[in-house]
């Protein structure tokens, strides 16, 4: 079967005609006037287009001399109203595009990470206001820094923030794919993602956040002693060094031991964890200390997820989310110092932020 669309216009119309898939057959741009007509109806009759089995023709008007040649003998013409074309036009323009992203979504999720070599990875588990299915799903996020200091997405899934194996799922198909240890992983001190890391880069170090950890450790304070914590945890990691930095921790272990022995442990516990970014470039410490490159960039993703208020399935929503995260790529920086990642990766050593061992001097 075959159909014929005119897109009407005032002096001019555009012609096409498909059959029954979908498939374009022709299509012309005819006038409106006596030749612009018979130029349509050797359009017709060059596709099988007779008396006994006219071609139906859509048309978005319902007037007309052309309408009234076109509904000569028994031919059906269907007027459109345009409104109606232009909102069904839209709706499978954005279903099209859905599409589009869930594919690019899969294919950035299955492509190949033996190529790429992320250095350090910054993980979090994202709340949004978007279709996930269940309401203690999140979205499980990894940025990572590669060799020569350039951020990048690694991964973006559905998950639970806190459930082992959800981070565990991820960073085993992160594995499988090719992708190396990194050599320092960020992340909120609750997330499931320690464990899973454990388990499938026993190698890497581990770097919790101290702004998440500030914000659990203030929690459990009253509001009155909050103020002079809070300067006592900054004090910990602006340090001068990790020397300086344990220094720091005794001060406030000694400070506000004895009335929140519990808030204290929260930092006592993890000192190792809280304080390992020392050990690395001086420049790379503010980067390295807080899992601020997802929390950032997500601030932006946030409002606009809210402005499209929710995007249908869950797939629909993975996909939109990591659209809006690869435009926000394009804008991040690289980190400071961008070339002693290399070296980080080479294994050089680093003293109070400074390099004192390449990995060259260490071999001889």
């Amino acid at each position: 079967m075959i159909y014929c669309g005119i897109d009407w216009a005032e002096k001019t119309h555009d012609v096409a005609l498909v059959d029954d898939t979908g498939r374009l057959l022709a299509k012309r741009h005819i006038t409106d006037d006596a030749p612009g007509y018979k130029v349509l109806l050797e359009l017709l009759a060059d596709h099988g287009d007779s008396e006994e089995s006219p071609i139906p023709v859509a048309i978005e008007t319902s007037r007309g001399l052309l309408v009234a040649v076109l509904r000569t003998g028994k031919r059906q013409v269907f007027a459109i109203n345009p409104l109606a074309a232009a909102r069904y036009r839209d709706r499978h323009s954005v279903s099209r595009l859905t599409q589009q992203w869930q594919a690019d979504h899969t294919a950035f999720m299955d492509r190949d990470l033996a190529e790429v070599d992320y250095v350090y990875v910054w993980a979090d588990g994202i709340h949004l206001n978007v279709h996930l299915e269940e309401a203690k799903a999140c979205v499980l996020v990894l940025i990572g820094v590669h060799a020569d200091g350039s951020k990048e997405l690694v991964a973006l899934k559905d998950g639970y923030r806190e459930s082992d194996e959800s981070w565990a799922d991820l960073m085993r198909d992160c594995a499988r794919r090719g992708m190396r240890p990194p050599i320092l992983a960020v992340g909120d001190g609750a997330l499931g993602f320690w464990k899973a890391l454990a388990e499938v880069f026993p190698a890497t170090r581990e770097q919790k956040c101290w702004v998440h950890k500030t914000a659990n450790v203030l929690d459990s304070m009253p509001k009155s002693a909050q103020l002079g914590a809070k300067k006592a945890i900054q004090d910990i990691y602006h340090a001068e060094d990790h020397g300086h930095a344990e220094a720091a921790v005794k001060t406030f272990a000694k400070l506000y031991g004895a009335k929140f022995p519990k808030a204290v442990k929260k930092i006592t516990d993890d000192h190792e964890q809280l304080l390992a970014f020392f050990d690395f470039p001086a420049e790379h410490w503010i980067h390295l200390r807080t899992t601020n490159p997802i929390e950032s960039t997500f601030a932006t993703v946030r409002l606009r997820a809210k402005v499209t208020r929710g995007a249908g399935s869950r797939t629909a929503a993975l996909a939109m989310l990591f659209k809006l995260v690869e435009s926000a790529q394009q804008r991040w920086r690289a980190v400071n110092a961008p070339h002693l990642v290399a070296l980080v990766r080479a294994g050089a050593r680093f003293e109070r932020g400074h390099l004192i061992e390449r990995p060259q001097e260490r071999a001889a």
